[in-house]
């Protein structure tokens, strides 16, 4: 091989490498959150409308808008991210991707989302400038604040859910917009009491607020989420205008899944010892992953029973 051609080689292997960290560091496996966005279409009964485009062209931007929010995100804790087991390979943290380079793509995936929202419509653009401003306190304040950091990240999913509703103008649930506070939450904790424990005494180095927890406090907090949760979907599943506005009594039905999914989490994460990345762990954990899965059959299936049954 010729020098020229060697020099080719460790181009090309420069670039793979460089669009494999910018990759990583995007954290596609981290777009199943956004999930959420499409809460209000499925909700509104507007899956088989010209509505679902809407949604999924929401569901796009905030998937290119929580990329923005992790790359910034990366950038403020390279130097801490260092004394983390696991968040030490990060490529902005291991030096694979440049701060500069994260910075502005950030920028573009950032400028790129809000521009696509604003073609939406302008409440969803409103929704969208508030999740980045959510996200950036995030970074540089907000998880420094004890309490205050698990409720920045849950209400980061409550936006979710609003944006999908305010894109296609229909109002969401009160009880919707409750529990999906409370899974969030409920999965925010378990990320804390993961973290905390995995750290142990180093806890307090890689970031002040998992200092301040204890094991005690977030398994007391875990307890009282879980049941909160629980507790809230299964009065919204027999709430009378839950059941006037889907003309069913079915919905009761789909508790077992959400009580095995809940509890095949909290297994794995006390027992297990898992739950640092709650997205990495549902679409690892098959039981889990099933259990959602036959959660949104369930549920798809009840809501428009009715109307596949007039079509067929």
């Amino acid at each position: 091989m010729t020098n020229a051609e060697a020099r080719i080689v460790d181009e090309e292997a420069d670039a793979s490498g460089l669009l494999a960290a910018i990759w990583e560091s995007l954290r596609p496996r981290q777009w199943f959150k956004n999930g959420f966005v499409l809460a209000g279409v499925v909700f509104a009964q507007k899956v088989f409308t010209p509505s679902i485009w809407v949604a999924l062209e929401t569901l796009v931007a905030f998937c290119a808008l929580s990329s923005a929010a992790y790359l910034i995100n990366d950038v403020a804790d390279r130097h801490k991210d260092r004394l983390h087991p696991v968040k030490r390979r990060r490529p902005i943290a291991a030096g694979r991707l440049r701060v500069s380079l994260a910075v502005g793509l950030a920028v573009v995936l950032a400028v790129g989302s809000l521009a696509a929202a604003v073609a939406i419509g302008k409440s969803l653009a409103l929704v969208a400038l508030a999740y980045v401003g959510l996200q950036v306190a995030y970074s540089f304040w907000l998880k420094h604040l004890v309490i205050v950091d698990v409720l920045a990240m849950a209400i980061g999913f409550v936006l979710r859910a609003v944006a999908g509703a305010v894109a296609i103008d229909v109002d969401i649930s009160g009880w919707l917009l409750i529990c999906t506070l409370l899974v969030a939450l409920f999965l925010a904790l378990g990320k804390r009491r993961h973290e905390h424990n995995a750290l142990r005494g180093d806890a307090a180095l890689h970031r002040s607020t998992l200092g301040q927890y204890n094991q005690a406090l977030l398994d007391q907090m875990i307890a009282m989420v879980t049941a909160s949760t629980i507790t809230s979907y299964a009065l919204y599943t027999m709430a009378p205008d839950t059941v006037a506005k889907f003309q069913t009594h079915l919905l009761p039905l789909t508790l077992p899944f959400v009580l095995y999914g809940i509890f095949r989490y909290l297994y794995l994460l006390y027992r297990r010892d898992l739950g640092g990345n709650p997205s990495d762990l549902m679409l690892a954990d098959r039981p889990l992953l099933l259990s959602v899965g036959l959660w949104a059959l369930a549920t798809l299936s009840i809501i428009y029973g009715r109307q596949l049954l007039r079509w067929l």
